[in-house]
């Protein structure tokens, strides 16, 4: 008799776990509405009121990076700098031959085409606001290499991410962008940890500085900001590979960021495009799509 009660008992526990979120579904069931006339594999991850709801589309795959992995490297920049090992007014100097080419995203080079002096602070502002690619490979080669940001993360507490190549490396072959990887979950995730700082994983002046700097991006403005009210706080990081010539294929159009809502409270939104045959602004509106019916979702559930 004991042993039928525990194993009842264990019964309702594993059905209590494993029964959906009947709110929360409806959400998932308008994200699938959404990508399922679309030629592309949507990833994506939410955490909302509080981390109490969680939903994912292809949650654990793995998606091709591009420049979200920026949000990282300033991350493990940052832990240098609270370390001691750096300092924000730290002044670095970039000659010209050490800025990319013209083939690659650079507003740093277009403003500085002789190169110049930056401080620590100036360069991550480029990296992470402007997603600025010479900026983005000096950081990385302040502190090591890529795998260095790869170990920090790691180290914070999040497994599913790879980061081999730099942005020069990476954009070098097609095929590299594959080996900068993370899933929607693990995005959001990352997110999350850094957003809550519970474990003091940056000192309180690199998070206010880190937080506002992505308040402050200004690309992407067509995806997870792109149908929400305009004074809508958004802090967050894009990723975007352009389209393969041979294929047609556009293998990145990536978004992950908190959205402030009304009432002070927020959501944790991560969304990865791949494989995709859509157009630019088709893969945009995936994203735009997705995050507007994770607001309304919630401005209604707070009314």
């Amino acid at each position: 008799m004991k042993k039928l009660f525990q194993f009842t008992a264990l019964l309702l526990l594993l059905i209590s776990c494993t029964t959906p979120n009947n709110k929360t579904d409806l959400l998932l069931k308008k994200i699938e509405q959404i990508v399922s006339d679309k030629n592309a594999v949507v990833g994506v991850s939410i955490i909302g009121n509080n981390g109490k709801d969680t939903l994912s589309l292809y949650g654990d795959k793995r998606f091709p990076m591009q420049s979200v992995f920026k949000f990282h490297i300033a991350l493990a920049v940052l832990s240098e700098v609270d370390k001691g090992v750096l300092s924000l007014d730290q002044i670095v100097e970039i000659d010209k031959d050490e800025l990319l080419p013209e083939n690659f995203w650079s507003p740093l080079r277009d403003e500085n085409p002789n190169g110049g002096s930056f401080t620590i602070k100036r360069l991550i502002q480029y990296t992470v606001s402007h997603s600025d690619n010479t900026a983005c490979d000096v950081l990385i080669r302040l502190i090591g290499t890529p795998k260095t940001v790869e170990e920090y993360i790691k180290k914070s507490g999040i497994e599913d991410i790879q980061i081999t190549f730099n942005e020069e490396k990476m954009q070098a072959k097609w095929e590299n962008m594959f080996q900068n990887w993370t899933t929607p979950n693990a995005a959001s995730e990352t997110l999350k940890i850094f957003f809550e700082n519970k474990n003091n994983l940056l000192s309180k002046s690199s998070y206010d500085f880190f937080w506002k700097t992505n308040t402050e991006t200004t690309t992407g403005k067509g995806r997870i900001r792109g149908q929400l009210p305009k004074e809508t706080i958004v802090a967050h990081k894009t990723g975007w590979s352009g389209t393969n010539k041979e294929t047609g294929i556009t293998a990145a159009v990536n978004n992950i960021g908190i959205v402030f809502l009304p009432d002070g409270k927020y959501f944790i939104i991560s969304v990865f495009v791949t494989d995709s045959q859509e157009n630019f602004k088709t893969n945009q509106e995936i994203i735009a799509a997705i995050a507007k019916a994770t607001y309304d979702f919630y401005t209604i559930q707070t009314k």
